[in-house]
């Protein structure tokens, strides 16, 4: 499975990058691998390894923030690994042919 999530942290004030760095810190600490971007993070594993890390990471935002948001876009496809740079890697295989 290939999840892309964000957890917002909400009612923390404008700056959430302290609520956000605690969350990461535990999305990099579970072993899976993830990649971070500006609004997104994925992170790809067995169905229950990666729920059990969003709701860990969630749980480190709540930690500091009494509230917080969730976007969840998953990707189940049995059989298939290393989704997190294979999808990119078809991508731009496409990007530099002729």
């Amino acid at each position: 499975m290939l999840a892309a999530f964000s957890i917002t942290p909400i009612g923390a004030g404008e700056d959430v990058g302290e609520p956000v760095a605690a969350a990461i810190r535990v999305i990099r600490e579970s072993g899976l691998p993830n990649r971070t971007s500006a609004s997104f993070t994925e992170i790809e594993g067995e169905w229950d390894e990666v729920f059990a890390v969003i709701k860990k990471a969630t749980d480190a935002v709540l930690a500091v923030s009494n509230r917080c948001s969730i976007m969840v876009k998953a990707d189940v496809r049995p059989g298939y690994d290393d989704m997190l740079t294979a999808k990119v890697a078809t991508v731009e295989r496409y990007l530099t042919q002729d």
